[in-house]
């Protein structure tokens, strides 16, 4: 699987795990050179506190378009430190 944005793909792997319709990739697998850390949060009631990424390519932004899990609850352990993407993110194979 692949995650494209800006024509650019930014994350690769076929360790993919999916929860609720959402594509998690192993954070080894993604290019850590198009992502830049985001000061938001949000709270998951099963899975925890997300942590979030701005996108950046070729001097273009798409903020908050990543998160992840750092410290995923019990129930969500299988995907701490895994990404997934929306904000005009294609996932395909």
């Amino acid at each position: 699987m692949k995650a494209i944005w800006n024509n650019t793909v930014i994350a690769e792997s076929n360790e993919i795990k999916i929860v609720e319709d959402n594509h998690y990739f192993p954070m080894s697998s993604v290019k850590q050179e198009y992502l830049e850390k985001s000061n938001k949060h949000t709270r998951c009631p099963w899975k925890g506190k997300a942590s979030y990424f701005h996108i950046k390519i070729n001097g273009n932004i798409n903020k908050d378009a990543a998160w992840y899990y750092p410290k995923a609850s019990f129930a969500a352990k299988p995907i701490e430190n895994y990404v997934a993407f929306w904000k005009e993110v294609e996932i395909s194979e």
